[in-house]
């Protein structure tokens, strides 16, 4: 689709909880002119990753805090429509970092990853399975928790776009492998067509800690969190000697003022256990290795991913919340053409 301006979402103040519209304010204005060793760029597609919150908030992350009155920072995927970048020919698609608008002007420093202009590849795919998203379940796993065969791992979030993977990957490696959800019918897919062992939905238990002993009745060898907060002190209650802990997210705490915990930190000292924090930017000279991996396990049909997409630039605010809610069946992307 053709665009004679530039639609662009602006963060307009820092939110109080969940992102609201009036954190944002809709801007159009002329289309930009890419200058030397810059390329300008037509985003097809948006990635709405929990992190986008937190860049929203006045503490820097592992990115700086992003001003107000910037364009809303953002993944995504589009088509390069002018380039004065020598190695970046026009019509070449790309992933990087375009921002909440149409159009990105892009200079040769930054994150620019040229695509392959497969039609058997869809362009979703790059932000799902071979995107940051497949990455960061690959090296989550692979590098962090490194799992051992008979083991027991356990993941948060397992309905959502990495959670999902990431247990799909431990169980081809040979692991027990239990998800912890948030609705029936996502426990339902996490077993019935994931093949996961077993799964929890948290909302209908009284207790979370009572819920994984009754389906780790041996411990926890493996946790992959993408949760935080109580989710995590819960876990902490059944790590076993040795316990590996691979911190990717903590969606619970992003909303809040105050993180909720853990309170049990203790249980790390007395199990011998190593908790490590990650970021998928650590692995990118590795993209290719991931990449090997996950193509083949998905055309053995080991490894499943569906996306949830959202039409339309302008419902990107409130597209937001749903991971926050629970309620995007896979990774959530807008289509704005």
């Amino acid at each position: 689709m053709n665009r004679d301006r530039n639609r662009q979402w602006r963060l307009a103040r820092r939110p109080e909880g969940f992102a609201k519209p009036t954190d944002f304010e809709w801007v159009e204005s002329a289309i930009p002119r890419p200058g030397p060793n810059h390329a300008l760029v037509q985003t097809r597609l948006l990635s709405l990753d929990p992190t986008n919150r937190s860049w929203m908030s006045e503490r820097a992350t592992y990115m700086p805090p992003l001003p107000l009155g910037d364009v809303m920072r953002g993944l995504g995927v589009g088509m390069v429509v002018e380039s004065n970048i020598p190695t970046l020919a026009t019509g070449t698609p790309v992933y990087g970092s375009f921002g909440w608008q149409d159009f990105a002007v892009v200079g040769s420093q930054d994150l620019i990853v040229p695509l392959p202009d497969d039609p058997a590849i869809p362009l979703t795919m790059h932000l799902g399975l071979f995107g940051h998203i497949g990455m960061t379940a690959y090296f989550g796993v692979i590098d962090v928790a490194k799992p051992r065969q008979g083991e027991t791992f356990v993941v948060s979030a397992a309905a959502g776009a990495v959670g999902s993977l990431a247990g799909q990957i431990a169980k081809i490696l040979g692991c027990r492998v239990l998800g912890i959800t948030g609705t029936a019918d996502k426990a339902r897919w996490l077993v019935d067509e994931l093949g996961f062992d077993a799964a929890v939905n948290y909302r209908e238990e009284s207790s979370l800690v009572d819920a994984l002993e009754r389906h780790c009745p041996n411990g926890i060898d493996m946790y992959f969190d993408n949760v935080g907060g109580t989710t995590l002190e819960a876990v902490l209650h059944l790590i076993k000697l040795r316990a590996r802990l691979a911190l990717c997210g903590m969606i619970s705490t992003y909303n809040e003022a105050v993180a909720p915990g853990p309170r049990n930190l203790f249980e790390v000292i007395i199990k011998r256990a190593r908790i490590e924090g990650f970021l998928v930017l650590d692995y990118w000279s590795r993209a290719a290795e991931a990449i090997e991996a996950l193509a083949r396990w998905h055309q053995e049909g080991r490894l499943k991913y569906r996306v949830h997409v959202i039409d339309g630039l302008e419902h990107a605010p409130a597209a937001l919340n749903m991971l926050f809610e629970g309620t995007n069946q896979g990774k959530l992307i807008v289509r704005l053409s």
